[in-house]
């Protein structure tokens, strides 16, 4: 033992080293030395030979023990070793190997931006800038390539080989945990088992970017690693401008998305200014780094699904209800987990067969087929039988429907209750919707090589798609538009989904804001949102009581019916969670929560991390989709009656309020849910790491980022937000809100109209 100690002297000058490599070499073969020395020396040796026999194998069993932690250990370190590499800007000396393209993994759609000779030479060029001249002539042949064969330059060469995922925030080489969190997070919103299409940097809704090129995603990395307290990062559209000087308490990352001139913010003009890499669709939470997985989405559809079973059909129970709907993809993955978690019968048709395998694989699916006399005979035995089930059929939703239409025709029987659709409509022409005379090999092919022939069939295919639909909710059926452009697109294809004497952001069907989600919105209710840092599950569990403790004991305290059925939702809620396998990526959780609810499980899990029973800082956030993040006159403010659903104040103000009051970061995006040039949308995120200041900061910046659109609500003549914002103000003796007076007598419009 005495020769081991001076064996290991050799360890202690790990002390003395700087190169993190050589400290990292020197633990490992100290841990070695350890396990060796431990294998060879038993602290039993002067008890009885059985005793010691005995006491010594249960040593060894410790041993081993260690050899697992040292290998954990390990790959902790290999792990250190990458992210410090990564961090260290864009490698250049020499050049990655260009790997191409991986196969078998699923890709972007091929995008035509039909460019100009001009704009080509334009699109190559300010490519080329990220890097040094010594490189041009190499890269400018690939990257040209790119543009021909994909219409866009991502710049495969870089996608970094390390394994992409969110990794526990300590390991991080950051001067400051902030920057640690945001690394964090944008590593979650890349991951394969997260990321719709991986190496085209895209997260969910066939087009929502993280970073336009992997060149960017290198020197965000870099930037953030390098970042100070009194730095800001600033983001043009996926593009790092630089750090700039700026106060302790002014946001550490500041990013826009699709900032364009009204005028110039067409599809068209998009898809030129994507491909020449000056403008990106950051969707809601791709580009502002803050999308947990298909989660966010489960949570929204259940609350959904169950307050339409309420609205639609007059019931809290929904056994052997048949929902059925479309898109197993990014977002719209969630469905058949929520149909489940609802207790109904959900019936999902996906194209794609990858993302149809890919949320079998997680459990989200219970079951699939590519038979629709299958599809239909499960359908009636979950539905007679009253059986929870999510089944999943490969095939093109406007089939599934047009046979639903064919049973009730030749047998009577209407076999489905609720409907919607959650295919990517605000991108229909580049993969967003596929149409139903198409395999999905011919329409992926055919998108790209003859994009006004794709067009005219996607339009047909809604035409029909609409048909059926009508059919069935002439008999019944309850559908509602998703908010995903659906019935937009329709009614742009000639589809019969007009509503008679309604505005133009009324339709046959509602829109769920309108029917469903509206009224929970002017309660101040929305997508809040929490990433565990540590990576750990334990702490994920911790908040999850933490949450449910503070709607428990507001229940208790006393609050009014509307507002106690939605925490008693979302107690429910984070019970059915934990049993569903909902972490995809990240350890995040999700609930719909009031201002009150959000400041008070904010306050609780700071100082949950204060007392250390969360190892590590937690970001807030939420979804774009909310009371104050979005105007979106398609879904989120689709309930605004006085004339402003069309304006953009309340996500702009928002984004800047948020700002001002202590964010971490801050988003503002065009785009998101119903497409390009459709809305303006907002997010945040809020790093709490257990301080006085995080406590300040989440009361104040959480308390505006609802009451802004509670306020803006209650303007437009809501009366839930009239209620809410009144609370509001006798709760915060300095809010004081502008409120409407109504008009009682409505005849004194017409009198002094025309007179």
């Amino acid at each position: 033992m005495r020769g081991s100690i001076v064996q290991w002297r050799r360890h202690w000058t790990w002390l003395e080293l700087r190169d993190l490599g050589s400290k990292l070499g020197c633990l490992i073969n100290l841990l070695h030395d350890l396990r060796l020395w431990a294998q060879s020396w038993s602290p039993y040796s002067g008890n009885s030979p059985s005793e010691c026999q005995h006491r010594h194998r249960l040593w060894l069993c410790e041993c081993n023990k260690g050899q697992k932690a040292a290998a954990q250990f390990k790959q902790m370190l290999k792990d250190m070793s990458s992210l410090e590499e990564i961090c260290g800007g864009l490698p250049l000396q020499p050049l990655p190997e260009n790997r191409g393209r991986t196969k078998g993994v699923p890709h972007a759609p091929v995008r035509t931006p039909n460019l100009t000779a001009q704009e080509e030479k334009l699109a190559l060029q300010n490519a080329l800038r990220y890097f040094p001249p010594e490189v041009h002539k190499e890269l400018a042949l690939e990257f040209a390539e790119e543009l021909k064969l994909y219409g866009h330059i991502y710049m495969y060469r870089f996608c970094p080989e390390i394994e992409m995922r969110a990794y526990p925030i300590e390991e991080y080489p950051c001067k400051i945990k902030s920057a640690a969190a945001i690394m964090h997070m944008i590593m979650n919103n890349l991951d394969p088992s997260v990321a719709q299409f991986p190496q085209e940097l895209v997260t969910y809704g066939g087009n929502g970017q993280v970073f336009s090129n992997w060149a960017q995603f290198w020197l965000v990395m870099h930037y953030l690693s390098e970042m100070t307290e009194e730095q800001t990062l600033v983001m043009y559209s996926g593009h790092p401008l630089g750090l700039f000087p700026s106060p302790r308490y002014a946001p550490r990352l500041i990013i826009t998305n699709g900032m364009v001139i009204p005028n110039y913010s067409s599809r068209d003009e998009y898809e030129k200014m994507f491909a020449m890499g000056v403008t990106m669709y950051g969707q809601m939470t791709a580009g502002s780094y803050c999308y947990i997985g298909p989660q966010g989405i489960v949570h929204g559809t259940v609350l959904t699904v169950l307050n339409a079973g309420r609205r639609y059909l007059g019931m809290e129970d929904l056994a052997g209800r048949v929902f059925v709907t479309s898109g197993l993809g990014g977002m719209s993955g969630a469905q058949a987990k929520a149909a489940v978690i609802a207790g109904c019968v959900g019936i999902i048709a996906e194209v794609d067969e990858a993302a149809l395998l890919k949320r079998y694989r997680q459990g989200w699916l219970m079951e699939i087929t590519d038979s629709l006399d299958h599809c239909i005979a499960r359908l009636r035995d979950a539905r007679e039988n009253k059986i929870t089930l999510s089944l999943g059929y490969h095939g093109n939703v406007v089939d599934l429907w047009e046979r639903l239409v064919y049973e009730l025709d030749t047998t009577g029987e209407q076999l489905v209750d609720l409907g919607s659709d959650q295919t990517s409509c605000h991108n229909p022409f580049s993969g967003g919707y596929y149409p139903v005379q198409l395999s999905f090999e011919e329409a992926t092919q055919l998108m790209s090589t003859n994009p006004g022939r794709f067009r005219t069939l996607v339009q047909e295919s809604l035409r029909r798609q609409v048909a059926a639909i009508n059919r069935l909710s002439d008999k019944g059926m309850f559908f509602w538009d998703y908010g995903n452009a659906f019935l937009l697109e329709a009614q742009r294809a000639g589809a019969d989904v007009e509503k008679r004497g309604a505005n133009k952001t009324e339709f046959r069907y509602p829109s769920y804001v309108q029917h469903i989600m509206g009224d929970i919105f002017s309660l101040g209710f929305g997508p809040f949102r929490w990433v565990c840092t540590s990576g750990d599950p334990q702490d994920l569990a911790t908040t999850d009581l933490i949450a449910t403790s503070v709607l428990e004991d507001a229940i208790h305290q006393g609050v009014s019916a509307s507002v106690k059925q939605q925490y008693q939702d979302n107690i429910r809620w984070i019970r059915e969670a934990g049993k569903h396998s909902l972490v995809v990526g990240s350890q995040a959780r999700i609930l719909y929560s009031d201002q009150k609810g959000r400041v008070a499980i904010a306050v609780a899990i700071n100082r949950a991390i204060a007392e250390k029973r969360i190892k590590a800082p937690v970001v807030l956030s939420r979804d774009h989709h909310d009371v104050s993040g979005t105007d979106s006159p398609y879904r989120e403010t689709s309930n605004i009656y006085d004339g402003s659903a069309f304006c953009a104040d309340m996500a702009v103000q928002n984004f800047v309020g948020d700002a001002v009051r202590g964010a971490t970061w801050v988003s503002l995006h065009n785009g998101g849910g119903v497409g390009w040039g459709e809305v303006i949308n907002g997010g945040f995120g809020l790093v709490l790491d257990g301080s006085a200041e995080a406590e300040k900061q989440a009361k104040i910046m959480l308390s505006w980022d609802v009451s802004n659109g509670v306020a803006r609500r209650c303007w437009s003549g809501n009366s839930n937000a009239y209620e809410t914002i009144c609370q509001a103000m006798e709760e915060t003796g300095k809010l004081k809100v502008t409120l409407p007076h109504k008009v009682v007598d409505e005849s004194i419009l017409e009198q002094a109209l025309h007179r």
